[in-house]
């Protein structure tokens, strides 16, 4: 096995500074539907467990996946058969009993820590719903995991600092795509095309997560594909971005396996970027 990237202590736990994400796995591209399909036809259950492998090969020790049913059989077939990873999990907006799905996650062995989902935070927030937002940090809490406040706005992030919410780490989008009510394609089934992505959000969001003392995982750094046409491409994004956040961050990049290696080629970046290897 590969030595492990470069790691932090990310609230108690040695975590690789590149984590991959879980939305190509679930279809969830941020393109349109026919990518979706493309992600749900290549990613097969062996498909997954193949790129969580090849994660751990590459030195990657750290996941970002969705706490749903799909999901977490794939994480306990990967521990069956040798693989560990810690498992950051996402709420399940689409499950209806919120904490019973906190409970679930809170038993697999593999969580290592737990956050709200950035589309329902906003939505939330947008409905001036922050007292049962926080009401639901509270159901996380009681979980006994490390919990994290998922947003794709920095006002929100700011609001969490001044009134000092008991989150412990944010998972911070660089794009604000919750400019206008959004609600996550698991819920409504249709894919989360047509979607605002507009450069000018990434130096706010990276000015707002060095603006706090707390942890944070940034994610969409590269735009869900619109800023990865060459791999020259993607290692400049890994170079912004562990330039603008604080040493103690992480960055969370999804895959798509099919006609690449990504992992491989991702961790090759990130090792040349954070130790000029």
């Amino acid at each position: 096995m590969t030595q492990l990237l470069p790691t932090v202590d990310f609230c108690g736990i040695r975590m690789t500074r590149l984590i991959i994400g879980g939305n190509p796995f679930s279809g969830n591209s941020h393109v349109s539907h026919e990518l979706d399909e493309q992600m749900r036809d290549y990613y097969s259950t062996a498909n997954i467990k193949q790129a969580l492998h090849r994660c751990v090969a590459c030195g990657i020790n750290t996941a970002q996946l969705r706490a749903d049913q799909h999901i977490m059989r794939i994480l306990r077939e990967f521990r069956q058969e040798g693989g560990q990873l810690n498992w950051i999990a996402q709420t399940a907006s689409e499950v209806a009993n919120f904490a019973g799905n906190i409970r679930q996650i809170a038993a697999d062995p593999s969580a290592a820590a737990i956050y709200h989902h950035g589309s329902v935070t906003d939505n939330l927030y947008q409905a001036g719903r922050t007292g049962e937002l926080r009401e639901r940090l509270k159901i996380m809490r009681d979980a006994g995991l490390p919990v994290g406040l998922g947003t794709h706005k920095p006002e929100v992030i700011r609001l969490c600092e001044d009134e000092n919410w008991d989150v412990d780490f944010y998972m911070a989008c660089v794009y604000d795509l919750a400019r206008t009510q959004r609600v996550s394609s698991a819920l409504t089934g249709i894919a989360n095309a047509g979607e605002h992505f507009c450069d000018d959000d990434i130096p706010v969001m990276f000015e707002t997560i060095r603006g706090t003392a707390k942890p944070a995982l940034a994610f969409k750094i590269m735009g869900a594909t619109r800023r990865c046409a060459t791999p020259a491409d993607v290692k400049s994004n890994f170079a912004e971005a562990f330039a603008n956040i604080k040493p103690g961050d992480c960055v969370i990049v999804g895959v798509f396996q099919r006609d690449k290696d990504q992992v491989a080629e991702n961790s090759r970046f990130v090792r040349e970027v954070l130790t000029g290897a």
